[in-house]
């Protein structure tokens, strides 16, 4: 059995791929809960109660193995429309303007091994799950692997996309690879749990930049005005060269500036789960889990790829007489290189989350269960990179604000919410369920939060499967799963995309748009359960 969990675990690990959109919880987790969407606390599901409610192990009795899969797709996109009166610095041009995504597709990470480089349609994400208990023990040990977390999004099909401002590419996972747990029998009615899932978990960011605000408008209004279109200005030599980089060094805030690709990884990060169960009856439960959260701590590498337009616009003003002098007093660098890479780590919270739930079977053939739930997500508030030099690029920044170009500062500004989940199980015959899931979630990103790097609003999960005993040792699980949500932010009213204001360089790339989108999420889940 250890030599077969070993396989599975080593398969996981290549083949794991997010499926999801970020700050999303207990999806791609178990079969069975995603059919019951995901309320099941008070009635976890076999083995993956190591994940949903640990005392669950408990109720296991022998040796068993869970194999499961799922095959995930996402779909995401967005549409940008100028605001009224739409103005930056004095340009109206956009080339954005009154454009939409393209397509998406999923990537994946392969732990130890980094980025395979393919486009997927859809992912899979296999795992297995052993469970070992003595004949009249009360103790029940077990393992298990899946995603605790993920979100997964490629837009590097159409190099022209808008998306590309805010995610060319995009991955987070958390990838649990070995969850050693342990569940207690108290007595009849009472349980309890205790799981330690260790997980590596990535996070990856290639995007375009570009830097649409106020200042940067009126400065490029100023170079159209002063320096001819040949670049030349002889005026200019003995002033502050603001002419000297050329044409390809005048100002447009609708400019690309860079590429900015970040890939972090941290390869052993555990965490810890408690969970109870009381099951007063057949006909009522109530269960409870703790999941505790993580500072995670990531160590990987970057590269800065600076286009042409500060880069000749910083040359041309330190050739220049005065330019140098103002420079040094702004704090600019003297020369950006076109390439600039090296180390750099991230602190980035995994949230604690919490979940209570109640199961009641009125009469042997129905089940409703239903969950409450609350993850801290309020913790990312931003997400704070700390890179191994002084960024070149970022030194630029210093005008803006931004003292440390030794560090990048990315708001967020997350809040925690509550959700609800329920879940409806039938039982027409012994061998048979049927089950069905609906869950409304609130997101963690509010509408004033809402970019294209976590395109999720409010969405409704909606899921049906089939669970079937094949004999008293064997039984399958089938499900599948739709989710789906819609957002709107008017010109001026998401600060993490579209705001346009005097210094909001980091980071708004649509200032000005009115911008709509949507997500598309469809799952597609199977298990087979053993028992020895």
């Amino acid at each position: 059995m250890m030599r077969r969990l070993a396989i599975a675990a080593a398969v996981a690990c290549a083949f794991a791929a997010p499926a999801h959109a970020a700050l999303t919880e207990n999806l791609t987790t178990s079969v069975v809960a995603m059919a019951m969407g995901n309320a099941v606390t008070a009635d976890p599901p076999g083995i993956q109660s190591i994940h949903f409610n640990p005392a669950g192990l408990a109720r296991l009795t022998g040796d068993s193995e869970s194999i499961h899969n799922f095959v995930a797709s996402i779909r995401t996109s967005a549409s940008f429309t100028p605001g009224q009166g739409f103005d930056v610095g004095g340009w109206r041009d956009d080339p954005l303007s009154n454009t939409s995504t393209g397509p998406v597709r999923q990537i994946m990470y392969v732990p130890g091994y980094g980025m395979p480089g393919w486009r997927l349609p859809a992912v899979a994400v296999p795992g297995i799950g052993m469970a070992w208990n003595k004949a009249g023990s009360p103790w029940t040990f077990a393992t298990d692997s899946y995603m605790a977390q993920a979100m997964s999004l490629d837009r590097t099909t159409d190099p022209n996309d808008p998306g590309q401002y805010q995610g060319r590419q995009l991955q987070i996972q958390r990838l649990v690879y070995a969850a050693p747990s342990v569940g207690y029998k108290y007595s009849d009615t009472l349980r309890f749990g205790v799981s330690v899932p260790i997980a590596h978990a990535a996070f990856v960011v290639d995007t375009n930049m570009r830097f649409p605000n106020e200042l940067l408008g009126v400065f490029g209004q100023l170079q159209k005005g002063w320096c001819p279109e040949d670049g030349g200005n002889i005026i200019d030599v003995f002033g502050f060269g603001v002419c000297g980089g050329g044409k390809d060094g005048m100002v447009s805030p609708f400019k690309k500036a860079a590429n900015m690709r970040v890939e972090l990884t941290a390869p052993f990060d555990p965490t810890i789960n408690f969970g109870v169960l009381w099951e007063t009856s057949p006909k009522l439960a109530i269960g409870a889990v703790y999941q505790g959260g993580s500072k995670t701590h990531y160590t990987g590498n970057y590269v800065f790829t600076t286009d042409p337009m500060l880069r000749n616009f910083v040359r041309g003003m330190n050739a220049s007489l005065l330019g140098p002098i103002a420079g040094a007093v702004l704090g600019f660098p003297s020369s950006i290189p076109a390439e600039q890479k090296g180390n750099m780590s991230a602190t980035i919270p995994f949230p604690a989350h919490l979940q209570v739930g109640i199961k009641l079977k009125p009469v042997k053939y129905i089940q409703l269960n239903v969950d409450a739930s609350y993850a801290r997500w309020s913790e990312w508030d931003a997400l704070r990179f700390q890179f191994d030099q002084s960024v070149k690029l970022l030194e630029v920044a210093r005008l803006y604000g931004i003292p440390d170009s030794g560090k990048l500062v990315i708001p967020r500004g997350y809040k925690s919410v509550v959700n609800f989940a329920y879940g409806l199980q039938l039982n027409p015959i012994d061998r048979l369920s049927i089950r069905l899931g609906f869950e409304p979630r609130k997101s963690s990103v509010p509408t004033d939060k809402i970019d294209l790097l976590a395109p999720l609003p409010d969405t409704k999960l909606l899921s049906a499967g089939i669970g079937f005993k094949l004999n008293k040792n064997t039984d399958i699980n089938i499900t599948g799963s739709y989710m789906t949500g819609k957002f709107n932010a008017p010109a001026n009213t998401s600060c993490n995309m579209n705001c346009n204001t005097f210094l909001n360089i980091i980071y708004n790339p649509y200032a000005g748009q009115d911008v709509r989108g949507d997500i598309h999420v469809r799952y597609f889940g199977f298990e087979i359960n053993k028992r020895f």
